[in-house]
């Protein structure tokens, strides 16, 4: 974080620095919402500087108004910024404040005040059950190494068939998932919660393919999946090969490995899943998270009824 240049002075340099180790220590923020946060706030340092007229320090932002708030999301959403990256800056900014005002520093009662940008309502986009199994299989990869098809139909079937995040399949370690008679994973995901999935038996086959394949050795302390060269797994990779696949089977573009995830917990749902049980799956911290994957199969029993009924 020490490569950019923040416009700001040193007490609120110093402050915003032990905010952010704050956030990544002691909150246990993913690391790219630790990098969000720092983008955002320093976004604001930026527009302050102009706003006041020189670098900010804690005595400048002591008593916030909604006015220069509500100043500078105009301005970021002048310059394209959409609700939801708006709504994860005033996060953001409220946080720092919250922060200063517990050491006394400043009164965050001004951020506290300003309504959030109303986020616009979407609903994920799974694929179809029959889809779903094509990009999955191993038969359907596009790799022309056997041991790269066998590791992406590996990584896709964990995303599928377990509701992981492709992050948490790309972080398994060699010693996961090393016995054919194991039947669950204890994953870590956001925030460094671990929680307990289901691993089905086709999953276990898709990855002792792959690790019979593997022309590398997977130390069992080191990453099960692999690059092409033998290093970590780029998720890049994992997302440029499901663009080929999805091409190739003339899928949207919303077909993405996260979409995977997502496929998850619809079919689950549909299938008559808890939604309380969904929740503990995917890892989500709030209900009101899972709860969205209701509107997802609500508008599907829709599309077949208005496909369906005569009279509709």
């Amino acid at each position: 974080m020490q490569e950019f240049l923040i416009p700001a002075k040193p007490d609120l340099q110093a402050a915003r620095e032990s905010w952010l180790k704050m956030l990544a220590r002691e909150r246990r923020l993913s690391p790219e919402t630790v990098e969000a946060y720092e983008r955002d706030t320093r976004q604001f340092l930026h527009f302050l500087t102009g706003h006041c007229g020189g670098s900010p320090g804690i005595s400048d932002i002591a008593d916030l108004r909604p006015a220069d708030l509500r100043g500078f999301l105009a301005a970021r959403r002048a310059g394209g910024a959409g609700a939801r990256t708006l709504g994860r800056g005033l996060a953001g900014i409220r946080s720092l404040l919250r922060f200063l005002e517990r050491r006394g520093l400043v009164n965050a009662a001004g951020a506290a005040a300003l309504r959030a940008p109303r986020q616009p309502k979407s609903l994920p986009k799974p694929l179809t059950a029959s889809d779903a199994k094509h990009v999955v299989s191993v038969e359907g990869q596009l790799a022309e190494q056997p041991w790269i098809a066998a590791r992406n139909a590996a990584v896709l079937t964990l995303l599928y068939g377990s509701g992981l995040r492709i992050s948490e399949a790309l972080g398994l370690s060699g010693a996961d998932l090393s016995s054919p008679d194991e039947t669950v994973l204890r994953v870590t995901g956001k925030g460094g919660k671990t929680r307990l999935v289901p691993v089905l038996p086709i999953a276990l086959r898709a990855i002792a393919q792959y690790r019979r394949l593997c022309p590398y050795h997977l130390d069992p302390k080191g990453l099960l999946f692999r690059g092409a060269r033998g290093g970590p797994l780029n998720p890049a990779i994992v997302q440029r090969d499901m663009a080929k696949l999805r091409s190739a089977l003339n899928l949207p573009d919303t077909a993405t490995p996260h979409a995977l995830r997502h496929s998850f917990a619809t079919h689950l749902l549909g299938r008559g899943g808890d939604l309380r049980t969904i929740q503990e799956l995917l890892g989500h911290a709030s209900l009101s998270t899972t709860q969205i994957y209701t509107g997802v199969d609500t508008a599907r029993l829709l599309e077949i009824y208005e496909a369906a009924h005569p009279r509709a």
